[in-house]
């Protein structure tokens, strides 16, 4: 099979538009009654993929570049207020996806995974904090990694060793990472019960004899570095090395899929835009798996 990115719209488009015509409840709502959409629903999630995956965060730029480049593949293309509406609606559908081609991997399965967090900023100016439909939902935080102050979300991620994404959540900066993992996995029971015995690797926030039982109720087994005062726990040699992956992955998505350049001015406007990006990495990971790439993460086939 051809490893490039008409190669991986084409893959993307007839997956979705099956996914849609088997389960057609899975398209955004639209009225019984009126003019049938030009760009169908799986043009539209591939169209999204492909914006992510080339790096346009100005979907007005995007559809121009897409006018001059890419009719072979879309005969229609909306204005980009027609496109920003559909899109924005269509968040539901598009994790729907992400989530079947993430299942539909040689990953899948692994029995290890990792979880962190990363800042989604989302504005920097006081007026802009004062002024944005974000406020209330964003929150000024700190990243660590970086040493800054930031204001806006994380993206909390799981995901496994070959950063493939398996659960996501966009939380505000100064929420529990803990809680916020409880949360996932009690949103999603099947992804655990169906995985007796898996392995979680965390940072030093992920702390606390609570919390640890909480894991080991549904069989997973933490593994962190020990903080301050405590004793060395299993696993320590393992851990820089493992820790530079999902590092890694996070890079990934700041420095190929430009996650904080997203543009976001509203929760909904957000939300899709990091969706967007989920679904970038998760297809080329999907993609690479199918046709036998050694690095299933490599993105350079298709940001071009």
């Amino acid at each position: 099979m051809t490893n490039n990115l008409d190669a991986l719209a084409t893959a993307l488009y007839v997956k979705t538009d099956d996914l849609l015509k088997a389960s057609p409840h899975l398209a955004p709502w639209r009225p019984a009654v009126g003019i049938a959409p030009q760009l169908t629903d799986a043009e539209l999630v591939t169209l999204a993929m492909m914006q992510a995956m080339l790096g346009f965060t100005s979907e007005a730029r995007w559809l121009r570049h897409a006018r001059g480049h890419l009719r072979h593949l879309f005969p229609y293309l909306p204005q980009q207020p027609g496109y920003n509406k559909r899109l924005r609606k269509a968040a539901a559908l598009l994790r729907r996806v992400t989530r079947l081609l993430a299942a539909d991997t040689s990953v899948w399965s692994d029995d290890v995974w990792m979880v962190d967090s990363t800042p989604v900023e989302c504005g920097r100016s006081r007026e802009t904090v004062k002024r944005s439909d974000l406020a209330g939902w964003a929150e000024y935080g700190y990243c660590a990694s970086h040493s800054r102050f930031f204001w806006g979300m994380r993206l909390h991620l799981v995901c496994t060793l070959q950063g493939l994404p398996v659960a996501f959540a966009l939380i505000g900066a100064k929420a529990d990472e803990r809680e916020t993992l409880l949360d996932l996995l009690a949103a999603e029971p099947g992804l655990t019960s169906a995985r007796p015995g898996q392995t979680l690797i965390g940072d030093k926030n992920y702390f606390g004899r609570a919390f640890e039982d909480q894991l080991a109720e549904r069989d997973i087994r933490l593994l962190r570095p020990a903080r301050e005062g405590e004793p060395e726990r299993p696993g320590a040699p393992l851990f820089k090395p493992l820790r530079q992956v999902i590092e890694s992955v996070n890079e990934t998505f700041k420095g190929q899929l430009n996650l904080e350049q997203h543009r976001g001015r509203t929760p909904g406007g957000v939300i899709v835009r990091v969706m967007q990006r989920i679904l970038a990495l998760t297809a080329a990971i999907w993609h690479n798996d199918h046709t036998g790439q050694p690095v299933l993460r490599s993105l350079t086939a298709y940001d071009h």
